[in-house]
């Protein structure tokens, strides 16, 4: 079987997100079942300085307004994952954000960047740009790789088998109905049942309604997205789709999380011996210049700061958890009021409160190995990736009651603490009384050194694989008649 997998982000080359981890891990993960699987990226500077041995496949020239096109091919150094990559300088060769300008506004012609991604994938797929290897199966990620579906869509000879990933429903991928001529389609796919959507034109939408099997990154996300308080304005086309919708959980790659062996922290442990955890806190608190305080529990949050993540509770909880004697700590960067407001509570609880801004992959590793529990108070999950990391390193996890963190949390209530499942915290509803009563639930836990270790055991024994879901994907593929 042969598969195409197209995104915009790859770990660790570009990442702005946990899509990137998904790319950088899943194709390994489909490859170690046996699967022949190639991914397909946009040619921004970090993919291009990151791919080995590039080749030129095809000579595509001027498309979409860029005046020069290239497929090359080559492999991932970081993987050995083969890949193509839309080299077109005109789009891709910008510096920061891949969909951002430096103002904080998307590129203006966004539209045409991800427009070219998707049909130079359906050309991969279906027109045979690599005379050498064609997909079975057409596998698109999120918003920036939705119009590949319709690419396929639009070809009536297409015999490839397409999916498509919702990471975040809320990023849309939305442009405006006057600039639906630069994508090449027919004007039948300006229609509410493949693209328009409220007078305007949605790649999120032109993977929904386009490709074969939709599926989210996690069973609860699946649900929450077909209906009206979670489905964006989109939950009517989710439930048109019916049973072609579907939730499979992302996963942990053992590789890059592995508090035995992680080189980014600065103490090493196992589940058997968690001596080098204690030891990761200390360090981690006089980095960030938190008192030096051993039964002060730690929560830190690593996480885009975004309305979406909840961190408005999480800043009117912080009186709260003070009281409670816990100390916290935050590492993103996003919201300029949310960065603001976490600077300013810094400042006024120094020693308490620290704040990192910024994205630091290998710091993110000192801080979730360093915490004794991991703030995750989301308005909406897909998945969430960094709860599984969090049960991983023994850092246990306190998360709202939504999406994938319903899927991957067990709370501990009496009965789950019996039964020896219980892996985290969790509440209900959006509020700052909610969160605090979960913190307060958690810093009475760590005070329990015999509840704690029980915590910390039962969440590094849980085994979020990607081989796992490797394997729902591929039995996936193979209803849709792959081979």
């Amino acid at each position: 079987m042969k598969v195409l997998q197209v995104g915009a982000e790859v770990f660790p080359l570009v990442k702005t997100g946990g899509l990137a981890d998904v790319l950088g891990a899943l194709p390994q993960a489909l490859v170690a079942a046996g699967v022949d699987t190639r991914l397909l990226l946009p040619g921004f500077p970090a993919i291009l300085a990151g791919l080995k041995k590039p080749v030129v496949v095809y000579e595509i020239g001027a498309a979409f307004g860029a005046a020069r096109v290239r497929l090359l091919r080559g492999t991932v150094a970081a993987s050995g994952i083969t890949a193509y990559v839309v080299d077109a300088p005109y789009f891709y060769q910008r510096a920061g954000n891949p969909y951002l300008g430096a103002d904080g506004n998307e590129w203006p012609d966004n539209a045409q960047r991800f427009g070219l991604l998707g049909w130079v994938a359906a050309q991969v797929a279906v027109g045979g740009l690599d005379s050498a290897w064609t997909p079975d199966v057409l596998h698109a990620h999120d918003w920036h790789a939705g119009m590949a579906c319709a690419y396929v869509a639009a070809n009536p000879g297409a015999t490839v088998a397409t999916v498509y990933t919702v990471h975040n429903l809320a990023y849309q991928g939305l442009f405006d109905a006057k600039d639906f001529h630069l994508l090449g389609l027919p004007i039948a796919f300006m229609d509410p049942t493949r693209l328009e959507y409220h007078g305007k034109f949605s790649f999120m939408k032109a993977g929904l309604t386009n490709a074969e099997r939709v599926t989210t990154v996690s069973p609860s996300y699946a649900g929450e997205i077909a209906t009206n308080e979670f489905g964006c304005g989109l939950d009517g086309v989710v439930r048109s789709r019916g049973a072609d919708v579907s939730g499979i959980l992302n996963g942990v790659d053992d590789a890059v999380w592995n508090p035995a062996a992680d080189k980014d922290i600065s103490h090493t442990y196992s589940a058997t011996d968690l001596t080098g955890k204690a030891a990761a806190k200390a360090a981690l608190q006089k980095t960030l210049g938190l008192n030096a305080d051993a039964n002060a529990p730690l929560f830190t949050i690593v996480s885009r700061l975004t309305p979406q993540k909840g961190l408005d509770l999480v800043l009117a909880a912080i009186p709260d958890m003070l009281a409670a004697g816990a100390q916290l700590a935050v590492q993103g960067s996003g919201d300029a009021a949310l960065e603001k407001a976490f600077t300013d509570a810094a400042a006024a609880h120094p020693g308490q409160v620290a704040v990192r801004l910024g994205y630091d992959e290998p710091f993110a590793h000192q801080m979730i190995a360093g915490a004794d529990a991991m703030l995750v108070p989301s308005r909406f999950e897909p998945c969430g990736l960094t709860q599984l990391y969090a049960l991983r390193y023994g850092t246990v996890p306190v998360v709202r009651r939504v999406g994938g963190l319903i899927d991957t949390v067990a709370d501990a209530d009496d009965t789950a603490l019996q039964a020896d499942t219980a892996t985290g915290f969790m509440f209900g509803p959006a509020t700052r009384e909610a969160l605090a009563l979960a913190v307060h639930r958690t810093v009475h836990a760590f005070h329990q050194p015999a509840v704690w270790a029980q915590l910390q055991q039962r969440g590094m024994a849980q085994n979020f694989t990607w081989s796992a879901a490797a394997a729902q994907y591929l039995a996936l593929y193979r209803e849709l008649g792959a081979a």
